[in-house]
């Protein structure tokens, strides 16, 4: 073994974007057995040596819990077992909508994760598509956040050119009208839309007004996550009255809960793009949903930070 030798290792969140991962950068996934006792606990160890290495694992997490309490005991492993540096790679980083103490009582739950992976072992951490960029200042180790622009726009231009002569990307909320604009610059500088809506309750929220100009257009929804699917409906819903052509969402983590895509399946919507940072069993894809691959991307970062070279460039 040599010293500072790239490993990549896994948990049960996602072992297939792991895997992927490891065969573009032609690397054997490094083996760890984890299992849960009768009574719930997990028990997990390494069974290769890291003495020295520079150490990767990949987990998102998102729910259950377990997810995260197993990204935790593993890092804990790494370090106890003497890894020389230890990246968490965190597809999609759970809790980031707790990122402020918005009414009074209620606990900043994205800070404490960030300093439980520390704590954990983590010496610094690769992350996809933030909820709120300020997280990152959450945290005293180095914090690497790209974007899953990339791999849409690679699509769209590859495989739906046609309808960007006459397309619109739309921001769901005013909140993500700065990432929006990105998106549709990287696209050919597109007009952009903003839908204006209003939250009424946690997963809930109203849709009222539309900035811009739809009627006749290919609008392109573009977001950060899909969780109950309401914003991403009730928005297509208002393109559709607006006069849309067609409407099409960009979306990178696909958390799909309760009947989100049953939602999906009987709405205005004609097609939903998504990355694999959250595997989705067979049972959340129906006709409408693509899921694109993330894993080139992450696997570049990765290659990156082992040879100590830019990240940021990955995004010029």
């Amino acid at each position: 073994m040599k010293e500072n030798e790239l490993k990549i290792f896994t948990g049960r969140a996602n072992p297939q974007l792991a895997q992927k991962i490891c065969e573009i950068l032609k690397l054997p996934l490094g083996k760890v057995t984890i299992y849960n006792f009768a009574d719930g606990e997990i028990y997990l160890k390494i069974e290769e040596s890291v003495r020295g290495c520079d150490v990767f694992l990949v987990q998102p997490t998102n729910p259950p819990a377990e997810n995260l309490l197993e990204c935790f005991l593993f890092l804990d492993a790494l370090k106890r077992a003497s890894a020389g540096r230890i990246t968490a790679v965190i597809p999609y980083f759970g809790y980031a909508r707790q990122d402020r103490k918005d009414e009074p009582r209620v606990a900043i739950s994205a800070k404490l994760i960030a300093d439980l992976l520390q704590k954990s072992g983590a010496d610094r951490i690769l992350t996809v598509e933030l909820h709120a960029e300020q997280i990152q200042g959450f945290f005293d180790i180095p914090v690497d956040h790209i974007y899953s622009a990339p791999i849409f726009i690679e699509y769209f231009k590859k495989e739906k050119k046609d309808i960007l002569k006459e397309g619109v990307v739309v921001s769901p909320d005013i909140g993500g009208a700065r990432r929006a604009t990105g998106f549709a610059k990287r696209l050919g500088d597109l007009p952009i839309a903003i839908v204006d809506k209003r939250r009424v309750g946690a997963n809930q929220a109203e849709v009222y007004n539309l900035i811009g100009e739809v009627k006749d257009k290919f609008c392109i929804i573009f977001d950060d996550l899909i969780d109950t699917a309401g914003t991403i409906v009730k928005a297509a819903q208002l393109l559709k009255d607006k006069g849309a052509k067609e409407i099409y969402v960009c979306s990178c983590h696909p958390l799909f809960s309760q009947n989100s895509c049953d939602k999906i399946l009987n709405s205005p919507i004609k097609e939903v793009f998504v990355s694999d940072t959250i595997f989705l069993p067979k049972e959340k894809l129906n006709d409408k949903i693509k899921q694109l691959t993330i894993a080139k991307l992450l696997a570049e970062a990765i290659k990156r930070i082992h040879f100590n070279e830019s990240v940021s460039s990955l995004f010029v």
